[in-house]
């Protein structure tokens, strides 16, 4: 994993892993996007330290962008997501 940046909105470092670097190349993710991602993105949290954080962007034909995170001493963004859905309760 590499350090990439600070969120103010956390107050916390974000790291994303190699497997999220590679679903962004992948999906055409930049980290611009998954900065504002994170600082404005919906949180939508499982009541334990895992989450995910979505968002439209103009310009983006593949919306919702999304990315898994864990949400501990610092956030993790585990993978990045196109197309996202929030699930829908049953």
């Amino acid at each position: 994993m590499s350090e990439v940046f600070t969120s103010a909105r956390f107050g916390k470092r974000v790291w994303l892993t190699d497997h999220a670097l590679a679903a962004m190349k992948k999906r055409g993710v930049t980290l611009a996007e998954v900065e504002v991602l994170i600082e404005q993105g919906a949180y939508l949290g499982n009541g334990k330290d895992d989450g995910w954080l979505f968002r439209r962007f103009d310009g983006r034909a593949d919306n919702l962008v999304c990315a898994a995170v864990t949400n501990r001493q610092a956030i993790v963004v585990k993978t990045i997501m196109i197309n996202w859905r929030e699930r829908e309760e049953a």
